[in-house]
C-alpha cells in the first residue's frame, strides 16, 4: 500500500515513503544511473536502506518523499534537508534510470521547492550537482536556480576527482505563479 499523497502535480505525486518502498529504494540506489549522480559509490544492502529509512526518512530535519506516477508507480525521491538556523534547505532528488528524461524530476523538484518557500518559510534553497551531470544542471536551471560556485575536486568518482557545482534560488526569485494550482 503506497503512502498517502502529500502533493499532486500534473504527472507525478509526492507521497510519504513507507517500509514497503525499501526494496524499490535499494534497487534504484544501487543502479549506476542513480549512485553516480548522488555521489555514493558504495553498494547499499537492505539493512543499510532500512537504516536510511529509519534515520533520514523517518527522522526530523528532512522532508523526503517518494515521486510516483499513476498514484502508485515509484519513480524516485525528492527531498529537502532543512538548515533551520538559517531558513534554508538543500534540495536532493533522483529518478530511476528507466524513468529519466521524462520531466518527472523537474516537476517533483519544483513542487517541493515551492512547498518549501510557501509553507516552510525558507529564504533560500540550494542544490549541488557533479560537473558531469548535465541533465541535473539543466533541471536546476529550468527551475530558476543560479550557479553560485564550484568546489573543485570535491568528490572521488569513476577513478578521479570531480567538481561539485552549487546552485541556489532565493524566495523572491521563485516563480510562485507556476505552482498556484497545487493548493
Amino acid at each position: 500500500m503506497p503512502g498517502p499523497a502529500f502533493l499532486d502535480g500534473e504527472t507525478v505525486s509526492l507521497r510519504t515513503i513507507e517500509e514497503e518502498d525499501i526494496p524499490f529504494l535499494q534497487e534504484a540506489v544501487n543502479d549506476p544511473g542513480v549512485w553516480r549522480g548522488i555521489g555514493r559509490a558504495d553498494p547499499i544492502n537492505q539493512p543499510q536502506e532500512r537504516e536510511f529509512f529509519e534515520e533520514v526518512v523517518s527522522g526530523d530535519g528532512n522532508i523526503t518523499l517518494l515521486v510516483t506516477r499513476d498514484a502508485e508507480t515509484p519513480l524516485g525521491t525528492v527531498s529537502l534537508t532543512i538548515k533551520e538556523a538559517s531558513q534554508r534547505a538543500e534540495l536532493g532528488y533522483w529518478i530511476a534510470p528507466d524513468q529519466q528524461g521524462q520531466g518527472y524530476g523537474t516537476e517533483a523538484s519544483g513542487m517541493l521547492v515551492d512547498f518549501g518557500f510557501r509553507h516552510r518559510g525558507f529564504h533560500r534553497i540550494e542544490a549541488r550537482v557533479f560537473e558531469f551531470n548535465d541533465d541535473s544542471r539543466a533541471l536546476l536551471e529550468s527551475l530558476g536556480f543560479t550557479h553560485e560556485g564550484t568546489h573543485r575536486d570535491s568528490q572521488f568518482l569513476d577513478g578521479g576527482y570531480k567538481d561539485t557545482l552549487w546552485y541556489g534560488v532565493l524566495e523572491d526569485e521563485w516563480d510562485y505563479a507556476a505552482y498556484d494550482d497545487l493548493y
